[in-house]
């Protein structure tokens, strides 16, 4: 599997040496000699690499495949707000009101940015989502004009490599998964070591209350390590407050 950086490097060695092969001919033209160099990787295969293009299905099976780290589906018709993108991520069955207000509360905290909601079609606990899966979640923000990435990584320092500099949005209930050990094998310093890492990236946390078990939690109900703190930042409950979520919506609707 290659990382974005191997596939970047990859296309970057091809084009020198696409370049590097028109160069040696022109320089062989101007002094009257014959050209005899023959590149590793020869023009034709250049030309295969920029033409071949690949079908939805396709790209979303080299997605689940990890063959790509993910793909936007920009429907938002407003980009205007800025480069650092402001990341809901997701499953977003349905996705529902709730989630529109958080993203939009989060953007407007962060002082503008991109706004986006983000799928991972790789699940930690669960198998991958089918592309008919996919698909289907993907025609929600596209009815609702909002831009949707998918990626293949669950994890948040893995998002956090891939979309350096973003501000993540989640719920309390997720920040205090995120900071507990027991998702690093137990220990402690490995958790820090980690999203020590994310905060390298550049990357935030926006943190919306949410209800855990009946009661109404929010950032500062959590034991956040103090060389973490700088990381998170509360989305105040005046500003945003809705007890819903999908799983009561699907409940409601009859679905699994």
């Amino acid at each position: 599997m290659q990382s974005i950086l191997e596939q970047v490097e990859l296309r970057s060695v091809t084009w020198l040496s696409y370049c590097v092969s028109h160069l040696f001919r022109a320089i062989a033209n101007a002094c009257k000699v014959p050209g005899t160099f023959v590149p590793d990787l020869i023009e034709s295969d250049v030309s295969d690499e920029q033409e071949r293009e690949f079908s939805e299905d396709q790209e979303l099976e080299q997605l689940i495949n990890g063959e790509i780290s993910f793909k936007v589906y920009p429907f938002s018709k407003d980009n205007s707000n800025g480069e650092r993108r402001i990341i809901l991520p997701g499953s977003f069955n349905p996705l529902h009101e709730g989630h529109l207000k958080l993203l939009e509360v989060a953007t407007s905290i962060c002082g503008g940015g991109y706004p986006c909601f983000e799928i991972s079609a790789i699940n930690a606990d669960k198998p991958p989502l089918s592309i008919s899966q996919i698909k289907d979640r993907v025609k929600q923000f596209e009815k609702a004009g909002k831009t949707i990435i998918l990626s293949n990584q669950p994890y948040f320092y893995k998002k956090a490599e891939i979309f350096p500099g973003s501000a993540f949005v989640i719920g309390a209930d997720t920040a205090a998964r995120l900071i507990n050990p027991k998702y690093y094998d137990g220990d402690y310093n490995k958790m820090l070591m980690i999203l020590n890492g994310c905060k390298a990236t550049g990357c935030t946390f926006l943190v919306g209350g949410r209800n855990v078990d009946g009661v109404f939690k929010v950032l500062d109900d959590l034991d956040i390590p103090e060389e973490l703190k700088d990381m998170f930042i509360t989305i105040p409950e005046e500003k945003f407050r809705i007890d819903i979520s999908s799983t009561e919506l699907r409940k409601k609707l009859g679905k699994q």
